[in-house]
């Protein structure tokens, strides 16, 4: 785990004090980090997200089946 001294504002040290108490939380390290882990789900896109990687191969292991053209294609679709 990194440690790193933060000085944040009034309204910020504010906030973290209600997401302290909000989320019943032990400390304001805990609220910083739950803040940064909302914020991660909400803005970051998805390639940058760590379990995006796992998700991509996955995909990549997945079984698939390869069509010459789009008459193939629905031939199998109207099969299935």
């Amino acid at each position: 785990m990194t440690k790193a001294v933060v000085d944040f504002g009034e309204r910020q040290d504010r906030v973290l004090t209600i997401v302290k108490g909000k989320y019943g939380l032990g400390n304001k390290s805990e609220a910083a980090n739950l803040v940064v882990s909302k914020f991660e789900e909400v803005f970051l896109e998805p390639e940058l997200r760590p379990e995006y990687k796992e998700e991509i191969q996955k995909v990549d292991r997945g079984k698939f089946e390869k069509f010459s053209s789009v008459k193939g294609l629905r031939a199998a679709l109207e099969d299935a």
